[in-house]
């Protein structure tokens, strides 16, 4: 036995014996109740920061807490390889991304084996690996033969820095969510998904995720975002009718002109002989497309000369070219009420355009229109025979006359728009479509599938995709003709391989997509991850889920039954970066101080989902505590052999007891439904502390200490597995604690025969007093005058009142 609490060497030991006795290795039983926990895996970028500590180490107390229930446990781990900074460190290191990433797996997987994760490592993938990535090129091929997959040319995002498309949701403010840079708006043959086809079973399946958080839900509803109101046409002499879609149709007769995008095909046609016209529209390409930055740059525009005619009025309507009107958004044409709308107005002030005001307060107040636009609902004027009616009752009297016209209807629309998801770039998965000039586009058939991508590439003197330079790759013949035909060279997007990975942990080595223990696994009990996917990777996987539910790899319609979104690890207030020059490195703290430390750490500093301000103090507070704990157990060590007498118990060992039972019930309930392990933790140093005060050497007394030492041990187990695992063994115990029980607390033991109540004199705290639990008040109130403290403290003053607060205090007035 070790007299002195080394965390290295039993941290060594203990993943040992875990690794020999594969304790985390775990098949399907029907026979057990499932629980599976998944943390969002990591993008191997070289070292484990400290926001995947805390991320790993919450799946991991989860994991081993349903574990000790019972439960057959998965908690797999693997790689999301694929991705743009191993194309940059390959460019600056002038090495292949393959190389770069495979020694980036090797030295994290060995990291987060000293951090004592408990992984069941025969199912770990990586998405850059063709056994991986031949089965979503697979999918594809299925989707695209459905026509859920097709190509289009489209405006883009474009990255000029990683120069590759960006999704509308990798744009932030107008840059690059991962380098920062500045975005511009390029025309390009893309890839899509047709996520819109679930637009409306997305919403839906929001209002199940019961045991998601209300923001994440309120994020995608806002993103999915449906709408109901009224497609309608606007005829254009010689030309289409512009078709418009408005969730307000009671502004209809204030519009005062039309808006259009600088891609649309009657943009183009004005701006044929229009040279200014055409260099507004060149302009226009340096702006992002993603909805959230065109609400905040200059609205700008320019008038094509052409008019549209008002489908009611008959009126003309100048068409003007604009640059916050997206060809991708509906039609690419949008009707423009000045007087009703914020953005409208603006623009209209900005060239000088009428604004018609048709809204009023339904009080009959008189506001103007003419500093700002009046957006709230109301009555209608001014709007010939809809004048008087309220702004719901012109919906659908407006919406009926347009129909009686054969000039629009009512429409249910989603602010959501399919996924884009080719990418320029060389480190990823290969679209697996071969273009034939005969043919057209050809998916490439099952048994010629993975289409594999080169690894050993040169990148020292490439700018963009080698691939797209490689004959070798992409000369090939068309399936269907046979005929010389060229590979895709562009590859997905890397959400597409981080949609669908969990489902693949439940059968890593199946020579096929999924099979049926996919069905056993999914969904996923507990996802753990950063709010910050709320709207990419959560959203794409509720997607894929649905597909492979719809080609009859899965049954259930969501990949996550409960989701815990992690804050992040702050220092001196900021998010740690490398950039900042405030990260931690975690192996240089488990050097000092051992994975329990650690572990222990950012499971206390803060409840799990608010941010983690940094403090080594904290750090250093959490190894002092984990050798006292060390000391606690060895000292203790002797009553390993006492037998618990429950009726044999004096008052003092039953309040020992009681306050054993109550640890073991709060934190139960702290770490399996609150998910609160810093309250958890708090509740057994507050029950050390309560042991350190008890000296009992009988028979007995020692009995409540082996069961109250015994109960912290297993408590723990979750949260410092190590430490744990040697002091469970100390106590006498052969087995592993990860294979042990969890602690059920005893009703009966958290019966007091006795309460402690505070007694005040005037609110102030004077005295403690014991009684009996069922003392009534009478009985009390003699019992605190009889009390010494309180006799000198009311020496010579009346006692005017007694209030007794059953169970809690009592309070004596006097003067």
């Amino acid at each position: 036995m070790q007299t002195e609490y080394d965390p290295k060497t039993i941290e060594s030991e203990v993943q040992k014996t875990w690794e020999t006795q594969g304790t985390f290795r775990v098949v399907e039983d029907p026979d057990r109740e499932k629980f599976y926990c998944l943390s969002m895996f990591p993008y191997p970028s070289g070292r484990l920061h400290m926001g995947h500590v805390r991320n790993y180490s919450i799946g991991d107390v989860i994991s081993r807490y349903q574990k000790m229930l019972g439960k057959n446990v998965m908690q797999p781990m693997g790689w999301d390889a694929f991705g743009l900074p191993a194309e940059n460190a390959a460019m600056k290191n002038k090495v292949p991304p393959a190389s770069w990433t495979y020694e980036n797996i090797d030295y994290m997987r060995d990291q987060l084996k000293k951090l004592g994760f408990g992984y069941d490592w025969d199912r770990e993938l990586a998405t850059c690996r063709p056994e991986y990535y031949r089965w979503e090129q697979w999918l594809f091929t299925k989707l695209f033969a459905k026509g859920m997959a097709y190509k289009k040319t489209a405006a883009v995002n474009w990255c000029p820095h990683d120069k590759t498309v960006l999704a509308n949701e990798q744009v932030i403010e107008g840059k690059c969510w991962r380098c920062d840079t500045t975005v511009e708006r390029r025309e390009i043959a893309q890839w899509f998904m047709k996520i819109t086809d679930y637009a409306d079973e997305l919403l839906r399946g929001l209002d199940k995720l019961d045991d998601w958080p209300e923001k994440v839900r309120t994020m995608q509803a806002n993103w999915i975002g449906r709408s109901e109101g009224v497609e309608l046409q606007f005829e254009v002499e010689g030309e289409p009718p512009l078709t418009v879609y408005t969730t307000r149709p009671d502004t209809l007769m204030g519009v005062t002109y039309v808006a259009i995008a600088p891609e649309h095909a009657l943009a183009q046609k004005a701006a044929a002989d229009n040279a200014g016209l055409q260099a507004f529209i060149a302009s226009c390409k340096k702006s992002s497309v993603a909805e959230a930055n065109m609400a905040t740059m200059e609205k700008e525009g320019m008038a094509t000369g052409l008019m549209a005619v008002h489908p009611i009025t008959g009126e003309p309507v100048p068409i003007w070219v604009a640059n916050f009107v997206l060809i991708e958004y509906g039609s690419g044409a949008v009707m423009s009420v000045p007087a009703h709308d914020v953005r409208d107005h603006a623009f209209a002030k900005k060239y000088g355009l009428s604004i018609r005001q048709v809204i009023y307060p339904a009080d009959g107040t008189n506001i103007s229109v003419e500093d700002e636009a009046y957006v709230e609902k109301g009555v209608l004027k001014n709007s010939g025979e809809f004048d008087g009616m309220t702004s719901e009752q012109s919906f659908d009297a407006i919406a009926e006359k347009l129909q009686s016209m054969n000039k629009g209807e009512k429409q249910v629309n989603f602010r959501l728009r399919d996924w884009g998801v080719s990418r320029q770039r060389y480190w990823g998965t290969p679209i697996p479509i071969i273009n034939c000039d005969a043919c057209g586009a050809v998916a490439v058939p099952d048994d010629q599938l993975p289409v594999v991508l080169p690894e050993d590439v040169d990148f020292s003197e490439v700018i963009g995709s080698p691939i797209k330079k490689m004959p070798s790759f992409y000369e090939t013949t068309c399936p269907s003709c046979g005929g010389k035909a060229e590979r895709e060279t562009d590859t997905f997007d890397t959400f597409f391989e981080s949609s669908w990975y969990y489902a693949r942990y439940a059968c890593p080595d199946a020579e096929q997509m999924l099979d049926e223990r996919a069905k056993y696994w999914a969904p996923v009990d507990q996802y753990i991850g950063g709010i910050e996917h709320a709207v990419l990777h959560l959203l794409y996987a509720r997607f894929f889920h649905k597909l492979m539910r719809d080609e009859g790899l899965i049954d259930s319609d969501e990949p996550f039954k409960r989701l815990l979104t992690q804050g992040m690890v702050l220092k001196d207030g900021t998010k740690m970066s490398k950039s900042k020059g405030n990260t931690v490195d975690p192996q240089g703290l488990i050097d000092q101080y051992g994975a329990d430390t650690v572990r222990l750490f950012t499971m206390f500093a803060a409840p799990p989902d608010q941010s983690l301000e940094w403090a080594d103090s904290g750090v250093e507070g959490a190894y002092r505590f984990l050798k006292r704990l060390w000391k606690l157990v060895q000292e203790n060590t002797d009553s390993a052999e006492a037998v618990l007498d429950i009726v044999a118990l004096n008052a003092e060992q039953k309040t020992i007891r009681c306050k054993v039972h109550e640890t073991i019930k709060k934190v139960s309930d702290d770490i399996g439904r609150r998910y609160t392990f810093n309250t958890a933790i708090a509740a057994v140093m507050e029950l050390i502390n309560e042991l350190a005060k008890y000296e009992d050497s009988s028979e007995q007394g020692q009995a409540v200490m082996k069961e109250a030492t015994e109960s912290i041990v297993l408590l723990l187990a979750p949260i410092v597995p190590h430490i744990t695992q040697q002091l469970w063994q100390d106590l006498g115990h052969s087995g592993l604690i990860a294979e042990a029980s969890w602690p059920v607390y005893d009703e009966a033991a958290l019966v007091k025969d006795e309460v402690e109540l505070v007694v005040q004199v005037n609110g102030k705290l004077r005295s403690k007093i014991l009684v009996p639990t069922n003392a009534d008040k009478e009985f009390i109130e003699t019992m605190v005058l009889q009390d010494e403290k309180i006799i000198s403290n009311i020496a010579g003053k009346t006692v005017r009142k007694v209030i007794v607060v059953p169970g809690r205090l009592v309070n004596l007035v006097v003067s």
